[in-house]
């Protein structure tokens, strides 16, 4: 298949990138670099079935050509960004999903959007079934993500009924692996960052809170399954073993050799308290786990740190 990958120079993007040309497929990556880089994507260079665009998704995306299948998974992602790009979050959920669902349209294409767990907010069902709609402060600091997703499922949904276009909606939830920026300021990068420097990591709150952890290999098998599955609800993927912050961080230190321990600040506003899915429907329509232990996928994250940062 001919397929475009909006985002497709950020973390995820670059991975799917791959797992996409390994499956034969040709690929046309389109970012505006706002948050992803083109040294996820230097490999790729000179492969004659990769093409990049320097594209705004929410400008008009011409394509020539035919193309078979669109991943939408452009959008800054991280809580660094919710801040310091509210507008741009905005404007990629709601008018870059309007223009990659037009260009799904314009070719009959598939299309899977790339959602969040960020649409259950600060969630008071534990774990996250996909039926669950969500506790969402849509004027708090992370609600500008939040419901830029929420607003893009809406619109997938509604040029599926509409416009009966063959779509697909996954709900990401936390992600690691190569290629994460470094000051990316998720707990992931954080917490390595730190560590790797020699500092004690920094928990929010008591380190109480939750997060299921999923290697990026293990995402992008799930995002690919169910693009290629006949599934057009939502679909968590995720972990569904689930650890605390303080936990987690007692791991980073344990697998950095870092001994300077953990330091406490208070929690974030409308930071979530818990956060796991429920991945009954992945295992049953698409026969979807994840496959790779945290410690053995940390330990890779954790080897292209040092090499990024040149340790």
């Amino acid at each position: 298949m001919r397929i475009v990958v909006t985002g497709g120079a950020g973390f995820v993007g670059s991975h799917l990138c791959d797992r996409l040309l390994a499956e034969g497929h040709t690929v046309i990556a389109l970012d505006n670099l706002i948050t992803g880089s083109t040294d996820n994507i230097a490999h790729l260079a000179g492969n004659k079935s990769f093409q990049f665009i320097y594209q705004d998704v929410t400008e008009y995306i011409y394509i020539a050509g035919e193309v078979d299948g669109v991943f939408h998974l452009a959008s800054p992602a991280s809580p660094i960004d919710f801040p310091t790009l509210p507008i741009q979050i905005m404007k990629v959920g709601a008018l870059g999903t309007h223009k990659a669902l037009g260009l799904a349209k314009a070719k009959g294409a598939r299309f899977l959007l790339a959602s969040t767990s960020e649409v259950y907010g600060d969630p008071e069902v534990h774990p996250q079934p996909e039926t669950y709609w969500g506790h969402v402060n849509p004027i708090g600091p992370r609600g500008v993500y939040d419901e830029a997703k929420r607003f893009a499922e809406a619109m997938t949904m509604a040029y599926h009924r509409i416009h009966k276009i063959d779509t697909r909606i996954i709900r990401i939830f936390n992600t690691y692996g190569p290629r994460m920026r470094i000051k990316d300021g998720r707990v992931v990068p954080n917490f390595i960052s730190q560590a790797l420097r020699g500092e004690p990591l920094t928990v929010y709150g008591d380190g109480s809170q939750t997060r299921s952890f999923t290697f990026v290999s293990d995402l992008v098998e799930g995002m690919y399954r169910l693009f290629m599955s006949d599934v057009f609800t939502p679909v968590n993927i995720g972990n569904p073993n689930e650890y605390s912050i303080l936990q987690f961080a007692e791991m980073v230190n344990s697998v950095t050799g870092n001994k300077a321990g953990v330091t406490f600040e208070p929690l974030p506003k409308d930071d979530p308290k818990r956060r796991r899915p429920d991945i009954s429907k992945a295992r049953r329509v698409l026969g979807w786990e994840p496959a790779v232990p945290l410690e053995k996928g940390l330990k890779q994250t954790v080897a292209s740190f040092r090499r990024a940062i040149g340790m």
